[in-house]
């Protein structure tokens, strides 16, 4: 066997071994916590309930925002507010915004120029009296439970600093938009479940998170130089000691990317996002006191060298192909081997997280056939974005405002 011949199983064996994590510590989620909690659950609230206000900054959300403002005040619980942050949208999102003011006395409004999302999120905190903050998008649909399952973690644990919740796409008329409900079925909600078991979580998912107020305060709210905030927010509450958990009964419906160039956009980001968050803490997370985080980091840096990795074996079978078509039989043969486990264990996690996802949504089973496409296509779509965010999330400039501009979000899906 030669350097090529390793390469090719590292570029097969690795997702294979980091699925087969993720399949484990799913189901141990699923097994010792989530399947003994109710769903849906009857709530009985009295004074002892926790204020509660809900942040919903926006940019630019004038065809959304009545409708996530009208969901929104349709929660199932007894003390909560809302304070919306217009982030110098360009279009009617202020007026409408203000005009829904006059509807709802529980609703604030408040204006600053465009800043960016993490700006528009500390504004609203410096007006927050509550115990608990919850954060969503501006285009996002809220489940009329959602506010009262994170808040049941703040009561259960005085150590909870934070509780993501679980993002659903709404966006299933493209497929585009049917693949990515498999992915945040048995990817994201997946890795979520098995990364509450092994250590840290990853990323509060920003379009539905809750914080307890103290815990943001101490951390000094949100990093305004960071291109997911979200990402960066996480790990600084859990370096400061604070625990976040999971909460998958806390639904929130999302707006997604319903085009190719819009999906590149947005994993780019997050791409980026991520490697920013790894590269400025690193120094933090090796420490012996932080050696939870030492799972977490080691998976990403092995995630960005295999996405390297597949590239350098493209462009090496592209090179043999020229000079020495028949020299890899070595490579052909762990090819075979090692690509038959990888789709039988993608088949396995798929039945498994659908299987989960099936209790809070029924119709995910739809989106079955283009879920198997997920690996031929997002794959490569990550491994993209990775390498060419890594570089630019070595290079950005620290202390540069994050403002961005969202992707198409499956805008021709709401206008149906």
């Amino acid at each position: 066997m030669n350097i090529l011949d390793y390469l090719a199983i590292f570029t097969l064996g690795y997702p294979s071994m980091m699925a087969t994590i993720w399949i484990c510590g799913g189901v141990y989620f699923y097994l010792h916590w989530e399947r003994k909690q109710p769903w849906p659950a009857t709530f009985v609230w009295d004074d002892s309930a926790p204020n509660v206000t809900v942040l919903l900054p926006c940019y630019n959300e004038g065809a959304n925002v009545d409708e996530t403002v009208h969901h929104l005040f349709k929660q199932n619980y007894p003390k909560m507010d809302v304070i919306a942050i217009n982030d110098g949208s360009t279009d009617d999102t202020g007026s409408r915004l203000d005009a829904l003011a006059l509807g709802y006395p529980n609703l604030k409004v408040l204006h600053q120029t465009n800043q960016g999302k993490a700006s528009a999120m500390n504004n609203g905190l410096r007006e927050v009296t509550s115990e608990i903050i919850v954060g969503i998008d501006g285009d996002a649909i809220l489940d009329y439970d959602a506010i009262p399952y994170m808040v049941g973690h703040f009561m259960s644990s005085p150590n909870v600093s934070g509780v993501t919740g679980n993002p659903r796409v709404r966006t299933r008329s493209t497929a585009i938009g049917k693949i990515q409900t498999g992915e945040f079925s048995a990817i994201i909600g997946l890795i979520k479940r098995a990364q509450r078991i092994y250590g840290m979580v990853f990323t509060i998912s920003g379009v539905i998170c809750a914080f307890k107020r103290s815990a943001l305060e101490s951390i000094g709210g949100w990093n305004t130089d960071m291109v997911t905030e979200d990402i960066d927010v996480s790990w600084r509450m859990q370096l400061a000691g604070g625990q976040v958990r999971y909460e998958p009964r806390a639904m929130c419906w999302v707006l997604m990317p319903e085009t190719l160039r819009g999906l590149f956009k947005q994993r780019l980001r997050w791409s980026q996002g991520g490697g920013e968050v790894v590269i400025r803490y690193f120094s933090q997370t090796v420490r012996w006191k932080n050696r939870r985080f030492w799972p977490l980091m080691l998976e990403y840096m092995i995630s960005v060298a295999w996405c390297y990795s597949v590239i350098a074996l493209l462009l090496a079978w592209l090179i043999s192909q020229v000079t020495l078509p028949m020299a890899w039989p070595i490579t052909t043969r762990v090819f075979s081997y090692f690509g038959s486990l990888l789709i039988a264990i993608s088949f396995i996690q798929f039945t498994v997280s659908f299987y989960i996802d099936s209790r809070y949504d029924k119709e995910i089973f739809r989106c079955v056939y283009w879920s198997i496409w997920y690996p031929f296509a997002y794959w490569i779509l990550n491994m993209a974005t990775v390498v060419i965010a890594f570089p630019k999330a070595m290079v950005r400039r620290k202390g540069k405002l994050a403002t961005w501009t969202s992707p198409d979000r499956g805008e021709r899906f709401h206008e149906q």
